[in-house]
């Protein structure tokens, strides 16, 4: 029988839920981020300086490497270019 998951996430930590959650929301943070950066057609340099980074930083997330990065320095983030979050808590199904 083939196990279906929601997204990769859960596929990769069936058997830690709450890892798999965190990893969606930080992965989608950093999407956030890279289309940013992307639509303001802005150097990494610039970024980090509007994200109130370094431009290494700026380097690891567009490189994806998601443990580097908390959900909370992602959030702020976002929240020094003026895009707010908005936080939707339901129970699992």
């Amino acid at each position: 029988m083939i196990q279906q998951y929601d997204t990769p996430w859960d596929a990769l930590y069936d058997d830690d839920p709450t890892r798999a959650e965190s990893l969606k929301i930080k992965s989608e943070l950093m999407i956030m981020v890279e289309r940013f950066i992307k639509e303001k057609g802005i150097t990494q340099k610039e970024a980090a300086k509007l994200l109130g980074v370094s431009q290494p930083r700026i380097s690891d997330l567009v490189r994806g490497k998601i443990d580097r990065f908390t959900i909370d320095m992602l959030i702020n983030m976002l929240s020094r270019v003026g895009i707010m979050v908005d936080i939707t808590v339901k129970k699992a199904a």
